[in-house]
């Protein structure tokens, strides 16, 4: 398949750069943390940057799991919040044993050359900006998913981080599953034949998803630094709710896409290797849970992959999500003419592909796929709740190998840019209504 993009990216990169130096990018590292870190056998310092329930949940046991190995330490936590910054601390001395030190914000730590790395999960919207900073004082980054929900954090990323030496992950931990790197290797052999549709679904049935009450009726503006939190976002008078419950809330989060899509459209990404979408419609709406919330409870956007030039090739992807009932719960199929690949039984079928009798008839040779299992033919970890399983505890490790051997990760810069261009793509849709495609030349979306 043509793929124009990554010489757009390339030449995207080249411009930025060009002006990198001038534009204080140069990076601020300290000599002393990068020798810490290249080759070295000293232990790496982490920051736990944004205290969240995804990191007390996934993240710190994931951590665990590989930090003696790695020989990597938690040293200190960045939290606006006065409570979260508390909770962190007492968390890791209670879980890890080890003493860390809170700050008030980033800044404050980064100045205080405590760390080597940071782990980042903060809220969505900031995600791309926290990696800017944190690449730019020298840091290497593990931040949580969605990485960019407007195209000009992922374009200043792109340029910032792509440029740098810095170890990038982001957490589309997907990428670093045995299950799905069997599917990757398996239709990368050409055995399953090109893709002609791929189906997606992510459903629950849970009011109270993204609801924190008995903390939005105790937190002050007084607690945090929300003029902080909104980072480049506009300006508005202290709401709790778009603080805590933020995934609620554009231009904070786009809700469903942001938490969930990313997840999965990122596979199509990685085992089409295309770098986003030529197009999205969606369509949608609150319908059940109105709550004050801005953000569909229900969703289906479909999605058309190919070469630009050339659309008589390519594949659509629908993705479907709901709140309101749980029936479907969260798939990932894809079909080719001789059969489907599940990802949640991780198991190849003929199923639908094309028969003898209706090839002959036609004059084509029938190709229907032989069944078989994935890697061990588990079940692939696909639940709506993403938190503490093995896929992110390989993610991670993934990560604090890479920062050791200096290596790509699994999950690089270019892959958080390429499911950030189509989260925004959709957003973007969601917001007008209207058939949405990508401007190579621009390298931002365009409502046609």
């Amino acid at each position: 398949m043509t793929n124009p993009s990554p010489t757009s990216r390339r030449a995207f990169l080249k411009t930025v750069a060009a002006g990198a130096a001038g534009a204080g990018l140069a990076m601020s590292m300290p000599a002393s943390s990068y020798a810490r870190i290249i080759g070295a056998n000293d232990r790496v310092r982490v920051g736990i940057v944004g205290f969240s329930d995804r990191f007390r949940s996934s993240l710190f046991p994931a951590f665990q799991a590989h930090k003696k190995t790695q020989n990597m330490e938690f040293v200190g936590v960045s939290d606006i919040w006065n409570q979260r910054r508390a909770e962190g601390v007492a968390f890791i001395k209670e879980r890890a044993g080890v003493d860390i030190k809170p700050y008030r914000n980033n800044e404050e730590m980064y100045d205080a050359r405590a760390t080597d790395a940071v782990i980042i999960s903060t809220a969505d919207f900031q995600h791309a900006q926290h990696a800017i900073e944190a690449v730019k004082r020298g840091q290497d980054v593990y931040v949580e998913k969605p990485f960019a929900n407007i195209m000009s954090d992922a374009n200043e990323a792109l340029a910032v981080i792509g440029k740098s030496d810095r170890v990038f992950q982001v957490g589309t931990q997907r990428r670093s599953s045995p299950k799905y790197w069997g599917a990757y290797e398996y239709l990368k052999s050409g055995a399953f034949g090109p893709i002609v549709m791929s189906e997606m679904t992510w459903n629950v049935n849970q009011p109270g998803r993204w609801r924190r009450p008995a903390l939005v009726s105790t937190i002050k503006e007084s607690d945090t630094d929300w003029k902080r939190y909104l980072l480049n976002r506009p300006y508005e008078e202290w709401d709790p709710r778009k603080y805590l419950e933020y995934r609620l809330f554009w231009p904070y989060s786009s809700g469903i896409p942001d938490q969930w899509m990313v997840h999965q459209i990122d596979t199509v990404h990685w085992f089409a290797e295309v770098p986003h979408p030529r197009s999205v419609v969606v369509n949608g709406g609150i319908y059940l849970w109105k709550d004050g919330r801005r953000n569909w409870d229900t969703m289906t956007a479909v999605f058309d992959y190919g070469p630009l030039n050339d659309p008589s090739q390519g594949f659509q992807v629908v993705y479907s999500s709901r709140f309101t009932n749980e029936a479907g719960g969260t798939k990932e199929y894809y079909y080719s003419n001789g059969g489907m690949l599940n990802l949640d039984t991780g198991e190849i079928t003929g199923e639908g592909g094309l028969q003898e009798n209706q090839a002959k008839a036609m004059g084509l040779k029938a190709n229907k796929l032989e069944p078989r299992k994935l890697g061990d033919g588990s079940r692939v970890e696909t639940g709506a709740n993403t938190g503490g399983d093995n896929e992110t505890t390989a993610h991670v490790g993934n990560w604090m190998e890479c920062v050791r051997s200096r290596k790509k990760t699994n999950a690089d810069i270019n892959a958080a840019w390429s499911h950030s261009a189509a989260l925004c793509m959709t957003i973007k849709a969601m917001q007008t209504g209207r058939k949405v495609s990508f401007d190579e030349a621009k390298m931002d979306v365009a409502a046609g």
